[in-house]
């Protein structure tokens, strides 16, 4: 019987944050999202991610004490909502997040999207999280590398993560290069392209010859480009598929095989569009 992966990437801080969790966009029945991170964490899972917006960081919270598992064993992410950005704000719109979750400290604190000039601030008030030890990681998510570059001007602490739409048809390669030159580590949301590429016949072939569907093809392509992997899930048979993609891995040829089929194609909003 294969596990859920477990593996590691180690941070710029030295912190060791999960290569694989479970991502809950989108869980907004309350009882399915406690119950999907319920069993997410009883079959090995020790990531979460959530998000203000997503209204479901209660129900994360309250999963996650159930579970019995000591809160330190466990990667916790949230992110600051686009109408909660600026500095103070953003303090604010943490200590909500904090007391949702029900929790003392976030482990990685991202800015949703960037905002306007307004990102710039938001971060600020992330590095004071992070140097006040409220979270153990700062970050970003779905920064462009001119995003990055505006940060770095004024940054005491650059982000150690940023979280992007990253999956086959938009492999981002760029972006993935000038984070790795910086030490900065990739996480990838939607990273099945929104079930896209569930029937193409390219994954289809080298499922085949692994015994694997194309979705496990999909996530062990992201691990294997060291990216951290976040796919989304409420039904147990998927929650368990996702996670056993460590007894396999994928030949230079079905690498290159995978990477040919980017389109530079989103499935979801394109950052340099946000207000």
């Amino acid at each position: 019987m294969t596990t859920t992966y477990s593996a590691t990437k180690q941070l710029a801080n030295g912190v060791q944050m999960p290569r694989f969790g479970l991502g809950v966009y989108k869980m907004t029945d309350s009882k399915k999202t406690v119950d999907a991170i319920t069993f997410a964490l009883e079959h090995g899972y020790r990531a979460i991610d959530t998000a203000a917006i997503y209204e479901n960081e209660m129900e994360t919270g309250e999963a996650i004490r159930a579970s019995g598992i000591a809160r330190d064993e466990l990667f916790v992410t949230s992110k600051v909502w686009n109408t909660d950005q600026g500095y103070d704000q953003t303090l604010r719109a943490f200590e909500v997040s904090l007391k949702k979750l029900g929790m003392d400290y976030l482990d990685l604190y991202l800015i949703h999207w960037p905002v306007g000039e307004t990102f710039v601030d938001t971060y600020r008030a992330i590095e004071r999280l992070y140097e006040e030890k409220l979270i153990r990681v700062p970050g970003v998510s779905n920064h462009h590398i001119h995003h990055l570059e505006k940060l770095a001007v004024t940054a005491n602490i650059a982000p150690m993560v940023n979280q992007v739409e990253l999956h086959p048809l938009l492999t981002q390669v760029p972006l993935r290069e000038y984070c790795a030159e910086r030490n900065i580590a990739v996480t990838s949301w939607s990273p099945l392209a929104r079930g896209k590429l569930l029937h193409n016949p390219v994954l289809i072939q080298i499922g085949n010859r692994h015994q694997k569907t194309a979705t496990q093809v999909i996530i062990r392509w992201h691990l294997q480009n060291d990216l951290i992997v976040i796919p989304k899930s409420i039904t147990p048979e998927r929650i368990l598929e996702n996670s056993q993609i460590g007894d396999f891995v994928l030949s230079d040829e079905e690498m290159k095989m995978i990477d040919e089929l980017n389109r530079n194609e989103r499935t979801g909003t394109d950052p340099d569009t946000i207000g």
